[in-house]
């Protein structure tokens, strides 16, 4: 069954890169993805259960008509596919994958380039709270509209020492990703994206050729985390080769990341009264 809220005919995959330590926040009893923040209902007798946080971003998958994603995890973090298992608590389709090398996100998401190579793609971080619920909704209206080979999902921050910040001209064209700079006028950061089998190619050619120069004889455990590629890097060799990159802004949206000790507190504080 297709979801009235899907605006593009092509099928649309979620990807949830789950390979991260959590190091600021540990130690924790469980994966930072299932920490639980908020509650939600449940249908038998209208009763409360917690409400982990990547429960969030699944339903707003969900509500763009996406019916089918993959978490791709570290060795290790087998609570994820034990508490989630196929979906049904969804009802999504989700599917599994093990990380290889720890070279960064864009090494991580390619671990579904055989799946995912003749699909839109959506991707969202799964340790992030962000709003309108309606965001990938929009982003795949853009992506319909324009044909763009990624739509970044932008919200305004004001640190951007942490973040992708995207320069875009007035029509929403995207032409620089600058990866957490120190001093910036930029007001807008990056949290989610779609993009199409156009780009999801370009990425796992040039990790071919970005791993294809690593001193292959280095212990993958003891690279340098400098020596991690950040996403942003390859969207923006994509916009030098050409690809059609466009920023869909959110100014009155939010985005937090419960990966930081501060961020965390506030979710668990804020999410708590809303049931």
């Amino acid at each position: 069954m297709t979801n009235s809220h899907q605006t593009n005919k092509q099928k649309v995959i979620g990807l949830l890169p789950a390979g991260g330590y959590a190091t600021r926040i540990s130690p924790l009893p469980m994966s930072k993805e299932l920490y639980p923040i908020g509650f939600r209902h449940v249908e038998e007798g209208g009763s409360l259960r917690p409400k982990v946080v990547c429960h969030y971003l699944l339903e707003k998958m969900q509500l763009a008509g996406i019916e089918q994603a993959f978490f791709i995890l570290r060795a290790g973090k087998w609570d994820i596919p034990t508490y989630f298992r196929d979906g049904t608590m969804l009802k999504m389709n989700l599917g599994y994958l093990i990380m290889n090398l720890p070279y960064g996100v864009p090494y991580t998401l390619d671990q579904a380039y055989p799946f995912v190579q003749d699909s839109l793609v959506a991707l969202g971080f799964p340790d992030i709270l962000f709003q309108p619920d309606d965001a990938y909704v929009q982003l795949l209206a853009r992506q319909a509209t324009t044909q763009a080979d990624v739509v970044l999902g932008l919200f305004p921050t004001n640190q951007p020492q942490k973040a992708g910040m995207v320069d875009f001209d007035t029509t929403g064209r995207v032409q620089l990703i600058v990866e957490k700079p120190r001093e910036t006028d930029l007001r807008y950061m990056w949290g989610i994206a779609v993009w199409t089998p156009a780009f999801t190619q370009f990425m796992h050619e040039y990790i071919v050729v970005m791993e294809s120069g690593k001193v292959r004889s280095e212990a993958a455990d003891n690279l340098a985390p400098q020596s991690e590629i950040p996403i942003g890097d390859v969207i923006q060799a994509a916009i030098y080769q050409g690809l059609r990159v466009e920023a869909e802004v959110f100014p009155q949206g939010s985005y937090l990341d419960i990966g930081t000790p501060d961020d965390l507190v506030r979710a668990v504080r804020d999410f708590s009264v809303e049931v």
